[in-house]
């Protein structure tokens, strides 16, 4: 973790705060791939993600884009609400879950809402290297589209879907996946409802598994719901310990609860920050950061979410 202080503040879109972040010093930062996100520590104890969108070729800031919540749990309230420049915030090395895959053909990007912050970084790639790619810009309005003006620059490329000017007041998903290419990698941010629909229709057509990204900012109600399960044990095979994990809690709450602290950040199974490895015992996945091979291989799982199949799970701890 490392402080940086806020450079720029400015009003995207309705609802949308762009952040402006530099080194104290003015140094270069770490250096990110398109796609990636930093954890930003706020008061509280409280610690959320959030997309780079900038260009990734930029090493003297990072730019993010925070959507304010209308179920805020106090982490983008606080940014929109008490926020200013000169402050100092701690954050981390980025991370990249959502990257680009070097062996598309082409990439076709679905954003819908604030899910545009990764998006954006991996056009400005996409754009500089020449590589083939197009835009299916979901929002509300376009007064909640941010960075249009920017976007707009890329020309006809970018399709921007506006709810309150459509008949039906929803996207259409075949016209935004109808023509998917033999090669073509699919990436989705944005809403769950989004999301899952663009899962199932790429499903449906027959577009590989691999050729589908998504990176997912909650955890949906479903998600939720299977999440909680039969009590089980979980062994920490370097501390010699034996915890009982109750059906009502995850196993990160069970160690705390018996004084073990690890390290995570979202809770939710959607950073890969408490992922440990599994020595024996057969796991119940629920994290959106695995790939469908690394859920099938067992060997490791996140223990925000996570849970075991069998009685007994073993982990390295």
């Amino acid at each position: 973790m490392f402080q940086v202080k806020v450079t720029r503040l400015k009003r995207e879109a309705d609802g949308i705060l762009g952040i402006e972040l530099q080194a104290l010093d003015g140094a270069a930062l770490a250096p990110f791939e398109p796609g990636a996100h930093i954890d930003v520590h706020l008061a509280d104890g409280l610690t959320r993600q959030y997309s780079l969108c900038n260009d990734a070729s930029e090493t003297d800031r990072y730019r993010l884009g925070v959507g304010l919540s209308a179920t805020s749990r106090g982490g983008s309230r606080y940014l929109h609400t008490s926020l200013r420049e000169g402050d100092l915030l701690e954050i981390s090395a980025p991370r990249t879950l959502f990257g680009l895959s070097r062996e598309a053909a082409s990439h076709r990007f679905i954003a819908g809402g604030i899910g545009i912050t990764p998006i954006l970084s991996m056009i400005r790639w996409c754009d500089r290297h020449a590589v083939p790619w197009q835009l299916h810009y979901c929002v509300r309005s376009r007064t909640c589209a941010a960075y249009l003006e920017e976007l707009e620059a890329f020309g006809g490329s970018v399709h921007v879907h506006a709810n309150d000017e459509s008949d039906s007041g929803v996207p259409d998903i075949h016209v935004l996946m109808g023509d998917v290419k033999p090669g073509e990698h699919v990436y989705c941010c944005g809403p769950g409802g989004l999301m899952d629909a663009v899962s199932h229709h790429g499903q449906r057509c027959g577009i590989p598994r691999d050729n589908l990204h998504f990176e997912r900012f909650t955890v949906s109600p479903a998600q939720i719901a299977d999440s909680t399960g039969r009590a089980f044990t979980v062994v920490l095979a370097r501390l010699g310990k034996r915890c009982e994990v109750k059906a009502d809690e995850s196993i990160l709450e069970s160690l705390e609860r018996h004084g073990v602290c690890p390290p995570f950040s979202c809770r939710e199974g959607l950073c890969r920050s408490c992922e440990v490895e599994v020595l024996a015992g057969e796991v119940e996945h629920h994290d959106y950061v695995l790939s469908e091979e690394e859920q099938t291989s067992g060997r490791s799982l996140m223990i925000c979410v996570s849970r075991a199949k069998s009685d007994e799970l073993v982990i390295d701890i």
